[in-house]
């Protein structure tokens, strides 16, 4: 057990962990049918949805990522959060309108209902392939410092296994729980809460730290401003780091019209609104949100800065491992050794939040688009209590992978440091899919499988070379440098229309049969 830890953050941690399978227990008591397990019965507030959207997309390693940016150099990421409040008002009066056409639980149904079932197919099988993946690396990298907070007798499970796995199969199987049994309005409600717990640990952690500084706020601030920490322009264009305005405006907008309006992690929530007016808000409420969010985490990393330069590490500092390098630790160290009693406790259930929110989340997600996009359209005869079953079961079997991707990937070093990445490897395609299935369906169902495939393809050209020892200098001689992931998705979404138009244009589809959106 961890020796920082005292009784009363022992109890804050349990009572957390109880209350989130409270919870999942409340909301599971009238899931009757699929509607009910993957939309909530459509009856939730916005504020909620929009509460949801935020902690979904706020993994463990944001909380923990992002003040170690911030340590480690500059606020310069905060030119990213531009664009992602620009495209959720786009996505807000674009897309919403066509997620409420109808009753659909996923944005794949949309490629069937104008471009045919191929469309819907490859475009749920590139989200059933990458999102395990993506929500896996998540998962592992942030076990690492979780691990070191809650100690090595904890995570092992008594000495049963190794720690590291443990940690692991801990968070999954508690995410699993309320979501198993609550289904998405379950998920919902407990995002929220750990909405409000990471946010309120954040806010903590910000105003805390300069206390603990000669000077306090003021003073920290001259010595961080004076260091360069502040600095968050950079008007300068490229396609590689560090981050710029152009990432956050183009790169960053593009990025989030995809994760937000094509990705089933997202999108899921905005269907389980009532109506357009309230997917709106929803999305609306997360924009509000999102920028102040991570401006507060960036903070907290320059105050961290400030109060080491003068302090020294009551841990050392471990040894970069594969995915999570030095200062990710800085953070996760300062809690376990610098906050007071009880409120440790309550930042370390800020962090356990914000990582069992994105697994929830992923598992949700998964299981919807394996029952709804897969397995219901192919057995129309089956009754919903075998849908309902089903759908149970499914968030078992993908807990599962996300266990086994998990501790596969800790053995694969250049894999680690992907969590954006990856999902940038289909988010082009799943957005120039969408795009064109809403604006440009006369492509018909070939050209637009073609370009979502050529995409995909394209993308894992771009991003493994570099990132393959034998195969990075090359690359670097060859085209200068690496491309920095917030230009991923927008380079996938061209490749993907490219195609598309220039399979049409040598062989002009017959249009498919318009659906209805519920099927």
């Amino acid at each position: 057990m961890n020796s920082y830890f005292g009784l009363g953050d022992w109890l804050v941690i349990l009572v957390y962990l109880a209350a989130m399978i409270a919870l999942g227990v409340w909301f599971g008591r009238d899931q009757q049918n699929t509607r009910d397990y993957f939309l909530g019965g459509r009856d939730i507030p916005w504020w909620g949805i929009g509460a949801s959207i935020v902690a979904t997309e706020t993994s463990a390693l944001t909380i923990i990522g992002v003040p170690a940016i911030a340590y480690g150099g500059n606020i310069l990421f905060i030119q990213m959060i531009v664009g992602y409040v620009i495209a959720r008002i786009i996505l807000a009066i674009v897309m919403v309108p066509h997620y409420m056409k109808g009753e659909i639980y996923s944005p794949y149904q949309l490629l069937e209902q104008h471009l045919g079932p191929g469309a819907r197919k490859v475009a749920g099988g590139f989200f059933l392939f990458l999102e395990p993946l993506s929500a896996g690396v998540r998962v592992y990298v942030a076990c690492i410092p979780i691990r070191l907070m809650l100690g090595e007798q904890i995570c092992s499970l008594g000495g049963l296994v190794d720690p590291i796995f443990g940690a692991i199969f801990l968070f999954v199987v508690l995410s699993l729980v309320y979501t198993y049994v609550g289904g998405i309005k379950a998920v919902v409600w407990t995002d929220a809460v750990q909405m409000v717990l990471f946010v309120a640990g954040g806010l903590f952690a910000l105003f805390y730290i300069p206390t603990l500084i000669e000077g306090g706020w003021s003073a920290a601030m001259a010595k961080a401003s004076e260091a360069g920490k502040l600095a968050w322009l950079n008007t300068h264009f490229t396609f590689g780091a560090p981050f710029n305005i152009w990432m956050g405006v183009i790169g960053g907008t593009v990025l989030v019209m995809s994760s937000h309006g094509a990705d089933q992690l997202i999108v899921q929530r905005v269907l389980a609104s009532k109506n357009v007016s309230e997917g709106r808000k929803s999305l609306i409420f997360s924009a509000v949100l999102i920028f102040p969010l991570f401006l507060v985490f960036l903070l907290v990393g320059v105050m961290l800065w400030v109060f080491y330069q003068s302090h020294p590490f009551q841990i050392p500092l471990p040894e970069r491992k594969p995915g999570i390098g030095s200062n990710d630790f800085i953070f996760p160290i300062f809690i376990v050794t610098e906050a007071p009693p009880i409120m440790k406790g309550f930042l370390i259930v800020a962090i356990l939040a914000a990582a069992m929110s994105s697994i929830s989340s992923a598992i949700s997600a998964l299981a919807s688009v394996s029952t709804m996009d897969f397995l219901k359209s192919a057995l129309k005869g089956r009754d919903e209590a075998f849908f309902l079953r089903f759908s149970k079961y499914s968030t078992v079997f993908w807990s599962g992978v996300l266990i086994f991707v998990a501790w596969l990937t800790r053995e694969v070093e250049f894999v680690l440091n992907a969590a954006f990445s990856l999902r940038g490897l289909t988010s082009g395609a799943l957005l120039g899919g969408l795009i064109l299935a809403l604006f440009w369906r006369r492509v018909g169902t070939r050209a637009a499988v073609s370009g979502m495939i050529v995409s995909v393809a394209v993308m894992n050209l771009i991003y493994w070379p570099p990132k393959i020892p034998a195969l990075a200098e090359t690359w670097q001689k060859t085209f200068g440098g690496e491309i920095f992931w917030p230009w991923f998705t927008l380079i996938g979404a061209v490749v993907t229309l490219a195609v598309a138009g220039m399979v049409a244009r040598m062989a002009p589809p017959a249009l498919p049969p318009q659906r209805d959106a519920a099927a």
